[in-house]
């Protein structure tokens, strides 16, 4: 089998935490090394952003490519001047694969953008394609706060007909499911439950002295940490604002604990987007709450740091308005740290209450500043938590959950194999 693995909007190498990079980046990059790991050919097309960089790379391993189609400007995009580019990039993708001499079998599409030209592909190619969302229109515009954060109706009408027309679609989470059922009156005897995986060879649990000394961190400051993107769906005031409570409650100081956010660039121009304006309205949020001797924002990191953070941390903080599923929580459990996170998306099934963390609900400062405080206080709760979440991510290995999506492929390629109707 030969796969064409589409991620049109960003590119599965790209460094994380920026407006465009997080979960599905990770998620397509690591099921693609997993799929190389078990001989299976695959190449994923992202479309370019930078001219200087190879359109070819092979940093995947294992014989599979990362292949940067040029399609407008080589530059970052909006959403929807992007939508305007891929008859271009399926231009491109069918190009390199003639020139290649390159026949895939099966396409598997990430985000709803990769799906538009996911089924121009399968026209040209008649190979089927498998969809996934990852996040979905109608879910962001139910947590919107401003006009600005709102999905427009392209997207909402895209994601609808996505849904009729895939071979196959996968879903993170029962949450998913249900919500493709609920807001898109979804046919969901098409759909197949499959949660992210974990590469349980780059997150495991390791001392947090050595950790921490590997970081430069001061032993004996306790550490919170939120790792993601820096905008309004991740319900980064909330953290604050509990941080402010705590600080009220003489329950953290500066000389004490820190809190540290990972994501984003703090030393962005204001005006140079919607992801500095964040950055912006946060930095001033803090010096209103007077907890800047209390939060430091770390820019974005390398993948290859953020096992020393989560181990270095008490607790991992989620105070998201909408996930799809929450690829930071797992990678937070499976190197031992427990996850305090809204109880919404999801965030509801892989954090467990009381057992690897604690579920909070959404845009609630004062319940998030409790179970913070209980982690902080009770260093005995804090091991006992970490310990349960490194167990419960053991199920959610990228051997187990790669072979799923198999499974998947080879009942599209294979009718006979899918399982009939009880």
């Amino acid at each position: 089998m030969r796969l064409a693995m589409l991620s049109y909007h960003t590119c599965p190498l790209a460094t994380l935490g920026g407006k465009d990079t997080g979960g599905m980046n990770v998620y397509v990059r690591d099921l693609s090394r997993e799929l190389g790991r078990r001989g299976l050919q695959l190449d994923v097309f992202t479309r370019s952003q930078d001219q200087h960089q190879p359109h070819v790379k092979e940093d995947l391993g294992y014989g599979n490519r990362v292949i940067h189609i040029p399609a407008g400007p080589e530059v970052p995009l909006p959403k929807d001047i992007l939508y305007t580019h891929v008859p271009e990039f399926v231009g491109g993708v069918r190009e390199f694969a003639r020139a290649q001499n390159v026949t895939y079998d099966l396409i598997h599409s990430h985000y709803w953008l990769s799906g538009v030209a996911a089924r121009s592909l399968r026209a040209a190619w008649g190979a089927p394609f498998v969809q996934m969302f990852h996040t979905l229109g109608h879910m962001k515009n139910r947590v919107a706060q401003s006009p600005t954060e709102r999905e427009g109706d392209l997207r909402i009408r895209v994601e609808t007909d996505l849904l009729r027309d895939a071979d196959r679609l996968i879903a993170a989470t029962p949450a998913e499911l249900a919500q493709l059922q609920w807001l898109y009156r979804a046919d969901i005897s098409r759909v197949t439950v499959i949660p992210p995986g974990v590469d349980l060879a780059h997150f495991y649990p390791r001392p947090a002295a050595e950790a921490r000394a590997r970081l430069g961190m001061d032993p004996n400051v306790h550490l919170l940490l939120f790792v993601g993107r820096i905008e309004p769906l991740k319900g980064i005031e909330t953290l604050f604002q509990a941080v402010a409570r705590l600080r009220d409650r003489g329950v953290c100081d500066h000389e004490r604990t820190c809190v540290a956010v990972v994501g984003g660039n703090p030393d962005a121009d204001d005006s140079a987007g919607d992801l500095s304006t964040e950055m912006a309205r946060l930095k001033a949020l803090r010096a209103d709450l007077n907890i800047a001797d209390l939060v430091t924002f770390l820019g974005a990191q390398d993948q290859d740091a953020l096992p020393d953070y989560y181990a270095a941390a008490e607790a991992v903080i989620m105070p998201s308005h909408y996930e799809s599923f929450g690829m930071v929580a797992l990678e937070a459990m499976a190197c031992g740290t427990p996850v305090i996170a809204s109880e919404v998306g999801g965030l509801a099934y892989l954090v467990r209450d009381g057992e690897t963390g604690f579920h909070v609900p959404d845009r609630d400062p004062e319940t998030l500043a409790d179970r913070m405080c209980a982690i902080l206080t009770n260093p005995a709760l804090r091991r006992s938590l970490g310990e349960q979440a490194a167990r419960h991510a053991q199920a959610y290995s990228w051997t187990l959950i790669a072979e799923r999506i198999l499974e998947v492929y080879d009942q599209v390629l294979d009718p006979r194999r899918r399982p009939q109707p009880a």
